[in-house]
């Protein structure tokens, strides 16, 4: 339950921060307190400072960063961290025992030497089951790439506990998951602001701040614009930017019905992908898209829509079946493939960091896609270039700068862009926008209808786990455990639908208060 006032001593505190890199200003003036036992929540566009601020409670800055302003923690104690990318922080060469025992250990030093592998085991336990990681004698064995994410994002908040944290900085820890899965994430976070540690919530998920969130900070270019009680905010924001965020949160269902005649420009036929000799991880008898379609695949983490997504691309070379572009059977490997093909089926990669080659340019890198795939000449590919990232808003002074210099949003963009320079036949997009904040996520969305709508022979797929983003595209698919169990048209299947799996997505969806804390 949200509390209204709490007069709480703070257990961290920020006074005046201002982070400047090279003379831009990153953060400028923040100010935050943060309060045992209360969720704070920093939203704001990608690049608004909401991770730089969060950070700074680590004392981690980024590299020839320029600081001012005060950090404070009284009692001095550690603050965990739980990244977007959590298997980043795990040494995947240990087992998950190993990266717990580690921290547990030193906390029981001032037992007996015969009492302390077994104490040192009781707080690892502990830690996990208030982690929420069940069957813990069996995760224990494992190492980090044998979890899902969630169960590798849950081993880094047990680390945290186990260190005794009293402030946990939460860095968009709902990106990329279904709603399902979001309202486990919530009920977790929730069970650890109860026993009295401060959560700092990063997030551009506005239903999970909604719900778990005591106090709110918006953040644009650096600053914070408004503040207060979440429930004083969503009823009645003060500032334009936080109205953009609510108005732009929610996705009216498409209207358009696509006739879908003649022949489909990709089909997939008899389609049985998996990994190795293992059980197949997707079974799909038939999935048409045809020109100027938009399709949206939609499910749960590991229902295969990613799976199907790279045996598009040719990323995922085992599989049978066949892939055919315009009648024309495509080479299960991207490298047995022609460049009219490569260039004609374009991926836009969900983890936009790590396409690009972090010593380059952007401007170079997605001007390469029109040499390479058109041969287009060096100067012509760089005027497009240069272009078409002023359309999906990269000016020319962010596209000369390298990767690390660019927000997640502003790379997922040029990423966009890299694609678009292909000139493609299909455009498939996986998970594109989860980790946007709702205004960036909706000048996407409308960019991506304006390009199939006015382009006319592009056609997009549409990767997602959510249903608001699905709403945008004229059909949908349904997967759940690699099996096709619905598709049809997008109004249809959001409001008429008839598979379990896609009721409850929808409920969980469209449910106010979906998401409760307690």
């Amino acid at each position: 339950m949200n509390h209204e006032t709490d007069p709480a001593e703070p257990v961290a505190e920020i006074s005046e921060l201002r982070v400047e890199i090279d003379g831009r200003t990153i953060v400028d003036g923040v100010n935050l307190r943060v309060l045992p036992g209360r969720v704070t929540a920093l939203v704001g566009a990608s690049g608004s400072g909401k991770t730089t601020t969060g950070l700074a409670l680590l004392g981690e800055y980024p590299a020839a960063a320029r600081v001012t302003g005060e950090v404070r923690r009284p009692d001095g104690g550690p603050v965990g961290y739980v990244p977007q990318h959590p298997a980043a922080v795990l040494n995947p060469a240990r087992r998950v025992s190993a990266l717990l025992d580690d921290i547990a250990r030193p906390r029981v030093r001032h037992l007996p030497r015969a009492e302390r592998r077994a104490a040192a085991r009781e707080l690892v336990l502990r830690a996990m089951a208030d982690a929420q990681l069940p069957d813990a004698t069996h995760l224990l064995r494992r190492h980090p790439h044998q979890l899902s994410g969630g169960q590798q994002q849950r081993v880094v908040l047990a680390q945290a506990l186990l260190l005794g944290a009293r402030v946990i900085v939460a860095d968009e820890p709902t990106t990329g998951q279904d709603v399902l899965t979001r309202s486990g994430i919530v009920e977790r976070l929730a069970a650890v602001a109860a026993r009295g540690i401060a959560v700092v919530l990063l997030s551009h998920d506005l239903d999970v701040v909604r719900a778990l969130a005591d106090d709110v900070l918006v953040l644009r270019a650096g600053r914070v614009v408004e503040s207060g009680p979440v429930r004083r905010l969503w009823e009645a924001p003060r500032h334009e930017w936080t109205r953009r965020l609510l108005d732009a949160q929610r996705t009216a269902p498409s209207e358009e019905v696509h006739s879908g005649s003649g022949q489909p420009c990709l089909e997939v036929r008899d389609l049985t992908a998996g990994h190795g000799r293992g059980t197949p991880v997707l079974r799909l008898p038939r999935l048409t898209l045809h020109r100027g379609e938009c399709l949206a695949v939609v499910g749960r983490s590991g229902s295969g829509k990613t799976t199907l997504a790279r045996c598009l691309a040719g990323l995922h070379r085992d599989h049978d079946g066949e892939i055919l572009l315009d009648g024309t059977a495509l080479p299960r490997s991207l490298r047995r493939r022609s460049r009219t093909q490569l260039a004609a089926v374009q991926y836009v990669f969900q983890d936009s960091r790590a396409a690009f080659d972090e010593h380059r340019p952007v401007l170079d890198q997605v001007a390469r896609t029109a040499v390479r795939l058109r041969g287009t000449d060096q100067e012509s590919a760089t005027a497009e270039a240069r272009a078409t990232l002023a359309r999906l808003g990269l000016p020319d002074e962010l596209a000369r700068r390298r990767p690390g210099e660019l927000s997640g949003g502003e790379l997922q963009r040029a990423a966009l862009a890299r694609a678009l320079l292909a000139r493609p036949r299909v455009l498939i997009c996986d998970e594109i926008t989860s980790g946007l904040d709702t205004v960036t996520r909706r000048g996407l969305l409308d960019l991506l209808t304006a390009l199939v709508r006015d382009q006319g022979d592009l056609s997009l797929v549409l990767i997602t786990h959510d249903l608001d983003t699905a709403a945008t595209a004229h059909r949908i698919a349904v997967l759940d455990a690699g099996e096709l169990v619905e598709q049809g048209p997008a109004a249809q299947v959001l409001t008429e639908p008839r598979h379990p799996l896609t009721v409850a997505l929808r409920e969980t969806t469209a449910r106010p208060g979906t998401y409760t804390r307690a």
